[in-house]
């Protein structure tokens, strides 16, 4: 008896060991985002054990080549979860990918047109060269809507595509490229240096859901837990960066991600939130009719074919909503 009992205890003492093992999800990000700001709710949620208390292991898988191939890595399977600009996963999904938008991530990012310190207005961009990302990105239609607004077509300047925040301040750095759309911290890093700010890309653009939280709609289906568990880490974390008391800490946080200084991350955190610009989501929710507007932006540039999709065929909002329900 005494020995079954043992084996019993053994048994059981396995089970809930491994019970309690975490799970992995391996998440997707392109190498020139991993210390951006649009990494800042996943590693805010780490340091503050988020995705811990959900019983959930966080493995970052770096996608090399662009924004672009984020979808594709979550087709081969190669990601359970990937971060992606919207444009991108609409035109995979129209074009037969399983993705599908399960939570909301930076929706309306603020981009500084910075530009050469001898160029003090607009005018002065006039047969020069501006660094934009593709054409399909919203950085770019942002960006092209504010010149617009500001008095110059497409035809008044010429057009260098760099993808990526880093290759567009070095383009600018090397005198490459008069002026670029960059996003915090090196906005304020350039004006620090010297460069001017011409003006915001939330001037021309009021509100759009620039980047989302993709899976595979089999995968999430086959892992419903998971998914609404990362959902609420990602939620928590966002609730966290917003309260105002924990500023100071998410200060600290910028700066350990990013490498700014303490007076830089400041800065971004008053430019998102003095007032609030809707940068972040508030617990990591989709703005379907943000997603609207990203597709006026692509049929705008010729990116999407009349008439528009249906917004709610790129998202499944069941795993968001029972994350975040009291």
């Amino acid at each position: 008896m005494i020995r079954v009992l043992t084996m019993l205890f053994f048994i059981f003492a396995a089970c809930s060991a491994a019970s309690s093992d975490p799970t992995t999800v391996r998440f997707g990000q392109i190498p020139s985002t991993v210390h951006g700001m649009s990494s800042l709710a996943r590693f805010v949620a780490e340091k503050r054990a988020f995705p811990a208390k959900q019983n959930l292991r966080i493995q970052l898988v770096q996608i090399p080549g662009g924004t672009a191939n984020m979808v594709k890595a979550l087709d081969r399977g190669d990601v359970d979860l990937t971060q992606t600009a919207t444009p991108y996963l609409i035109q995979a999904v129209l074009a037969g990918s399983d993705a599908v938008a399960i939570g909301g991530a930076t929706a309306t990012p603020i981009y500084s047109l910075i530009a050469k310190p001898e160029i003090t207005a607009f005018a002065n961009l006039k047969h020069k060269t501006v660094g934009l990302s593709l054409p399909i990105d919203t950085i770019s239609i942002s960006t092209r809507k504010l010149l617009a607004l500001k008095g110059l077509n497409d035809a008044d300047y010429q057009v260098k595509e760099l993808v990526g925040t880093p290759a567009r301040f070095k383009c600018l750095q090397k005198g490459e490229c008069d002026a670029v759309p960059l996003g915090q911290p090196d906005d304020l890093i350039a004006i620090k240096q010297g460069y001017r700010r011409l003006g915001l890309s939330t001037d021309a653009v009021a509100a759009i859901q620039f980047e989302v939280v993709a899976a595979r709609r089999s995968w999430a289906q086959a892992h419903k837990r998971t998914v609404v568990d990362f959902i609420r880490a990602l939620a928590a974390a966002y609730r966290y960066i917003r309260d105002p008391s924990n500023h100071d800490e998410v200060v600290r946080y910028i700066v350990d991600l990013t490498g700014s200084s303490e007076s830089i991350a400041r800065e971004t955190l008053k430019l998102y939130f003095e007032p609030d610009r809707g940068v972040l989501p508030k617990e990591g929710e989709i703005s379907v009719p943000g997603l609207r507007q990203v597709i006026a932006f692509m049929l705008e540039v010729h990116a999407l074919a009349p008439p528009p999709p249906d917004p709610q065929r790129f998202v499944d909002l069941r795993y968001w909503r029972k994350a975040t329900s009291k």
